[in-house]
């Protein structure tokens, strides 16, 4: 029977009861199976890595073990190291990676520039500013993750503010940012320069990108930030694919286009400050994951930027076991090994970008 037929039952003597049967909603879900796979296979391999750097150590771990231990089930004779030491460092990395990588495809799909980063833009110099300054002001790195996440917000609302013309053009950002990027990153120096050394050795530490003495405190507030701004961001991807056309193309199609870039831009300023604030300004991973995705995966799709993500978290982790591991017993910082990563990979973009292959 058809949606919308009527049945009029003898309900008692006088009344009428009425039926209707509804037809069940179809529902349509796209995928690329490229993207599924490469997800996937993405999530294992950061699964893996995450045991696996718990295995290693002074004290060698089972992955068996680390597993166990981790769910609860351990024999309690590796508690400590596993769930106080390590555990909560592996989390940081993954959450830092993901939330780097979509705030970083965020930014270049808004942008329309594969060269485009919050790291660039000065969004992570005014989370190193903030932190250095808090540093100084009260000789602890305690308060750092918050005035961190501050400090980031209010550079963004800076680049906001000055790139405003009666609207924000994606070149203009640029200018402004690289400007503001400069300016914050001179007046870091100079007060890391003008202080005591014994004031600032923690705040130098900080600013090269470090997952050093991760707690499950930084790991809760991580993990808070991702579970409000992750479901944001994806929200946001078919605003963006459309602000990717063109305003002229997006206003035809009935986005409002400054409200939605302004939203947009928010989302990501805030993945980056959650980030930076749980682990400093670990470099080039904003810049370089996305645009791999992209030339990987494709054009960004809501599948495209959840493996983005996951990509993020398999270079930082990756990062992070070749920092602890690789020059033993000498332990670097994450941010170090993403460098020495990510500077010749931004070479190569502007290779790729000055012979217009991008």
């Amino acid at each position: 029977m058809s949606t919308g037929t009527t049945l009029r039952r003898r309900a008692g003597p006088s009344r009428l009861r009425t039926v209707r049967r509804i037809r069940p909603v179809r529902i349509s879900v796209r995928y690329r199976p490229r993207v599924v796979i490469t997800g996937l296979l993405l999530a294992l391999l950061a699964a893996g890595l995450m045991v696996w750097t718990m295995t290693l150590g002074e004290i060698r771990i089972a992955p068996a073990e680390v597993l166990a231990t981790s769910l609860g089930f351990g024999s309690g004779e590796h508690d400590f190291v596993v769930l106080t030491l390590r555990l909560p460092r592996t989390l940081a990395a993954f959450g830092v990676g993901v939330a780097l990588a979509v705030s970083g495809a965020i930014f270049q799909s808004l942008v329309r520039n594969p060269l485009v980063a919050p790291d660039i833009i000065g969004v992570m110099a005014g989370a190193g500013l903030a932190a250095v300054v808090l540093i100084v002001l009260f000789g602890t790195p305690a308060v750092v993750p918050v005035g961190a996440f501050l400090g980031a917000l209010a550079a963004t609302a800076l680049l906001y503010g000055l790139t405003w013309r009666g609207g924000v053009a994606g070149h203009r950002l640029v200018l402004v940012g690289i400007a503001i990027h400069a300016l914050l990153t001179a007046l870091t120096t100079l007060i890391l320069v003008r202080f005591p050394i014994e004031l600032v050795s923690s705040a130098v530490l900080w600013l090269t990108g470090t997952l050093y003495a991760s707690t499950w405190q930084q790991v809760g507030w991580l993990a808070t930030g991702l579970l409000v701004l992750l479901p944001a961001a994806l929200a946001l991807t078919p605003r963006l694919q459309v602000l990717e056309l063109g305003d002229d193309s997006a206003a035809a199609l009935g986005i409002r286009t400054q409200p939605a870039r302004a939203a947009a831009l928010l989302v990501a300023a805030s993945l980056a400050a959650v980030g930076v604030a749980a682990a400093g300004p670990v470099g080039f991973v904003a810049l370089m994951v996305p645009h791999a995705a992209r030339m990987l995966l494709g054009p960004l799709t809501g599948g495209v930027l959840a493996a983005t993500g996951l990509l993020g978290a398999v270079l930082v982790l990756a990062s992070d076991l070749i920092a602890q591991h690789a020059f033993s017993p000498v332990s670097l910082p994450v941010g170090v090994v993403t460098a020495a990563v990510g500077a010749p990979y931004f070479l190569f973009l502007l290779w790729r970008t000055n012979r217009g292959v991008s």
